[in-house]
């Protein structure tokens, strides 16, 4: 109908009405919060980068995770900074490191709270690769084995899902076919399907101590410029037996989010990275935007572009806007 009979502000005059009408919407539950757990007792140390995130003890993430649950949020997923690395990335395979135990810990005190792991090796690593470094490359088929053990060695910490991160080729499969015969055939992967060499990593190589020591991971992350090679990915991952796919970065990639929910009828994450909220928490610090605003505006691109659940910083402060 011609203007003046259709008037979109109509339906804009009032916050009941924008709310009665509004197309996308947020919820806790479709939150899952990145914590960092470290060794030692009591610790809860700020990451200067991330304002408001910490690097914690398991002592002090079990406490986080009560929180957690309490704000109705998602779940969260576990990245593991060692006691020691070395070059064969024992820790992150290990029956006895620090996200097998946070993972045990966590489950033990919030037992209905969804845990997630991260599932490579570039925290462990003295090289801070993501595999086994061979000639100056990572060497692709020796890394599976890594992986694969990892994976299994946090599903029998009590994980309720594993989710691969490392861009090696064939990794899904390789975790897929050692959970299944370590008896963890429930176990869903939730894989880093659509995983970019990104700028926007930045803040989280201080949090979790894995900055690359040479070189860089453009040769296994994937190039910003290629969108059709994501959704080959994708597929990849998908036929391998991953349940779940995600892309990371974000907001950079929300053409790709939705273009990825438009081919494939599987549950489908998107992670908001340290850089994203970095970026939003300087600004807001130095007055140029508000952060609350910015938070709700960019988390709701990411659902409207598609997303079905957000791994995200702003997990709590969201929880606590919306609740």
């Amino acid at each position: 109908m011609p203007f003046p009979i259709h008037r979109g502000r109509r339906l804009r005059s009032s916050e009941a009405i924008r709310s009665l009408v509004r197309e996308t919407r947020l919820d806790p539950a479709q939150f899952i919060l990145p914590l960092f757990v470290c060794p030692g007792e009591g610790v809860r140390r700020e990451i200067s980068s991330m304002p408001g995130q910490f690097q914690m003890s398991i002592d002090s993430l079990v406490r986080e995770c009560e929180e957690v649950r309490g704000l109705g949020i998602g779940g969260v997923i576990l990245f593991g900074l060692p006691d020691a690395k070395d070059e064969s990335a024992s820790g992150a395979y290990d029956p006895a490191g620090i996200v097998q135990r946070a993972v045990a810990a966590a489950k033990s005190a919030v037992p209905q709270l969804l845990v997630i792991t991260d599932v490579c090796n570039c925290e462990y690593t003295s090289h801070g690769h993501c595999g086994k470094v061979v000639d100056g490359d990572v060497d692709n088929d020796a890394t599976l084995e890594w992986l694969a053990a990892s994976a299994v060695s946090h599903a029998r910490a009590g994980a309720d899902i594993v989710a691969p991160s490392d861009m090696m080729d064939g990794r899904v499969g390789a975790i897929r076919k050692a959970l299944d015969a370590e008896g963890f055939a429930k176990t869903p992967i939730l894989a880093y399907a659509a995983k970019f060499a990104s700028v926007f990593y930045g803040p989280f190589r201080e949090a979790a101590d894995s900055t690359p020591q040479f070189g860089d991971r453009k040769s296994y992350q994937m190039d910003p410029a290629n969108g059709r090679e994501a959704m080959r990915e994708i597929a990849q991952d998908i036929e391998e037996g991953a349940d779940m796919v995600m892309v990371k970065p974000a907001l950079p990639y929300l053409d790709l989010i939705r273009e990825a929910r438009e081919r494939f009828d599987v549950p489908l994450g998107a992670y908001q990275v340290s850089g994203e909220f970095a970026m939003i928490m300087a600004a807001a610090r130095n007055g140029w935007i508000d952060e609350e605003r910015a938070m709700v505006e960019t988390l709701t691109s990411i659902r409207r572009a598609g997303a079905d659940f957000i791994l995200t910083y702003f997990a709590k402060p969201a929880a606590r806007k919306l609740g």
